[in-house]
């Protein structure tokens, strides 16, 4: 009922198929020598490219029995004029399979090209991207002194319009004290006073709590029960009633018990 799995799988323990050993009768060249260069991985299983060269094989063979023996002079130059011929067609095969190479490579090397320039697209507008985040936050900070830099003459500029004509003016406490907004009641940080500095003047101080002596006064003032606490030990309750059973809320209290664990 249960399934199990191993750590290695029947493909991974799989070795190369294996091949027995032969013998040739002298006299006779088996076909299936011809594909003894052939080994698992390498040409087996066999494909297009491998039933192709097969192919050729044979019909090298079935020409090579065509080929006149060399007799006379007449049969030496069929001979030569056949051989030249298949040579010529063994260097055009050759030739197109050169072109074929060559187109997979050019196909592969168009793959490499797409993908480097892909690579340097993702690259120039990382770099793109970065740079306008550097001139956006350059820009927001600009703008921000540009900010600061209004205020503080606006600023300025009230204060003049106040004073257009340069009078001296004599300070009015009348004035100060009744305006609450003033800098009596509401000093500026910005003219150098800071009203958080002395603001140990306003903790309430009080003597029955900051000192020893005034610590004892206040526990001799308070009463007995206070300082000396009265515990009381609970009753037990009764879990069973007055005919001997056992009550259901003692029950409860089991299987709670018990659950809990």
């Amino acid at each position: 009922t249960l399934g199990t799995q191993t750590d290695y799988r029947d493909g991974e323990a799989q070795t190369d198929p294996y091949s027995p050993e032969y013998v040739v009768p002298s006299g006779s060249v088996p076909e299936l020598l011809t594909l003894a260069t052939l080994t698992w991985g390498r040409g087996l299983p066999a494909g297009l490219a491998e039933v192709e060269m097969i192919e050729r094989a044979r019909e090298k063979r079935a020409w090579e029995a065509t080929l006149p023996a060399m007799d006379n002079a007449a049969q030496i130059a069929k001979r030569r004029k056949m051989m030249d011929d298949m040579e010529r067609k063994e260097w055009a095969f050759r030739e197109q399979e050169i072109e074929k190479l060559q187109e997979i490579r050019l196909r592969v090397l168009k793959k490499l090209l797409l993908r480097q320039q892909e690579k340097q697209s993702e690259l120039d507008a990382k770099r793109l991207d970065d740079h306008w985040q550097n001139h956006q936050k350059a820009k927001k900070e600009k703008m921000k002194k540009i900010q600061h830099d209004f205020v503080l003459m606006l600023r300025k500029l009230i204060a003049k319009r106040k004073n257009v004509m340069g009078k001296l003016e004599r300070r009015d406490i009348i004035k100060e004290y009744t305006d609450f907004a003033s800098q009596t009641y509401a000093p500026l940080s910005r003219i150098g006073y800071f009203p958080d500095n002395h603001s140990e003047r306003f903790v309430v101080k009080n003597f029955y709590l900051n000192t020893f002596a005034g610590l004892c006064e206040l526990e001799a003032a308070l009463p007995h029960s206070v300082t000396q606490a009265r515990i009381k030990a609970p009753k037990p309750k009764h879990t069973t009633t007055k005919t001997g059973f056992v009550k259901r809320s003692a029950r409860l209290e089991v299987e709670l018990a018990l659950v809990h664990q």
